[in-house]
């Protein structure tokens, strides 16, 4: 066998360092899920760009009070953040429909919903429409959606047409918030029916 000579050596040596730390540092991560790969945007809604428009955000808001309500027939608020990303042209929201409900009410004054450029219009309430800045002075009108059919429920999606005077019609599908304080119907396929949550205090 040929004798290496000391620079040979010296570079197999340190080839061999590289991969050994390359494979250590390769099985330290193996079967680990790296953080962003598990991020999720901290909001409850869909969203969707088209032309200068985005909307984000865009969700049914559970009941807070006895107005509303998910019942067929009953009338519930939407949420969501329209963003004019144009610098220089305003856009408008025209009109809002859906097959999920037999109308939809936008209430204010219609030059209320025209969008400024780098603005943005929202509605619901301000925890519904925050983006990234808690100063941002999003205009806020209230939309809801009247005699609503019994596919709205929590958890599932209904398509909402939003209509803008210069970015045409966008189609969202929207999902219904489960909100906060949503029962859990309980049954023998359940699994653990009756037992203590966990975060309870029990072990």
């Amino acid at each position: 066998m040929t004798a290496l000579n000391a620079p040979t050596r010296r570079v197999a040596t340190a080839v061999a360092l590289a991969a050994a730390a390359a494979i250590s540092l390769s099985a330290c991560s193996a079967g680990q899920i790296t953080q962003t790969a598990t991020q999720v945007a901290a909001v409850n809604g869909n969203y969707a760009n088209q032309g200068d428009i985005s909307l984000r955000n865009v969700h049914i808001l559970y009941p807070d009070s006895e107005e509303y309500s998910l019942e067929p027939g009953g009338k519930a608020a939407l949420a969501f953040t329209a963003v004019n990303n144009n610098e220089e042209k305003a856009d408008r929201l025209t009109k809002i429909t859906t097959d999920a409900a037999d109308s939809v009410t936008i209430a204010g004054e219609v030059g209320g919903r025209i969008i400024k450029p780098q603005t943005s219009l929202g509605a619901g309430t301000r925890a519904a429409t925050i983006l990234d800045n808690p100063e941002d002075p999003t205009q806020l009108i209230l939309v809801v959606l009247n005699d609503i059919n019994e596919g709205v429920y929590p958890g599932l999606t209904v398509p909402i047409t939003f209509s803008f005077e210069r970015a045409g019609d966008i189609v969202v599908s929207v999902p219904v918030d489960a909100g906060p304080k949503t029962e859990r119907h309980e049954s023998d396929k359940s699994g653990n029916a009756g037992a203590e949550p966990l975060g309870s205090g029990g072990h």
